[in-house]
């Protein structure tokens, strides 16, 4: 796959993210302060977020990862979703708090939802720091969400396009004329690669 190229339009500021992150862990913490929750990071691009909303969040709690994937070539989900990596912290009886970077088509959101729910938690909710509600495909519960955007192709503060923009400490995106051209690009590379 190639790389992304060209630099992003921003679409949060550093300050406006992390003012909606402390004003999310006030809501989560009038919810979850005396339940010593496990949130459930999902891997990578939740990862930044994760991290900066425990440390607003100032309850006990633990943290686990799953990892699952759906993407196939550029920006196209495959619509198949993988599991990579399942949470460790037995869930049972537990107050479980699923950390997203965004939920996009509702799919895997869905499934994860579905799949820890057979671990039997006390309760399962979800947090997204994005929520891109006209890619849906399926209708998804978001309890707590950072902010609802357009469909544009959104990168930084974690969220990567082919492993690129992660480091950026706002939230970008990709104008859609230059995301087409690359992920066009990138499906003419994976062509022409050998099995």
């Amino acid at each position: 796959m190639g790389q992304a190229r060209g630099k992003p339009e921003h679409l949060f500021r550093p300050e406006e993210i992390q003012q909606r992150v402390r004003e999310l862990a006030l809501e989560i913490r009038r919810q979850y302060a005396d339940k010593h929750p496990v949130l459930v990071g999902v891997l990578k691009g939740a990862f930044v977020f994760l991290a900066d909303l425990i440390r607003e969040l100032r309850f006990p709690l633990q943290c686990d990862f799953v990892k699952l994937s759906s993407y196939g070539v550029g920006m196209e989900s495959s619509g198949e979703i993988k599991l990579e990596l399942d949470t460790s912290i037995p869930l049972a009886g537990r107050h479980v708090l699923i950390v997203e970077d965004i939920v996009d088509t509702g799919l895997t959101t869905t499934w994860l939802l579905q799949h820890l729910r057979k671990k039997q938690p006390a309760s399962l909710r979800v947090c997204a720091l994005l929520d891109k509600p006209a890619r849906r495909r399926v209708e998804v519960p978001i309890d707590f969400v950072g902010f609802r955007i357009p469909d544009r192709f959104v990168v930084g503060y974690g969220i990567d396009w082919a492993e690129a923009y992660r480091e950026l400490d706002f939230i970008g995106y990709i104008p859609l004329q230059h995301a087409i051209e690359c992920n066009q690009a990138d499906r003419l590379s994976a062509e022409e690669e050998p099995p």
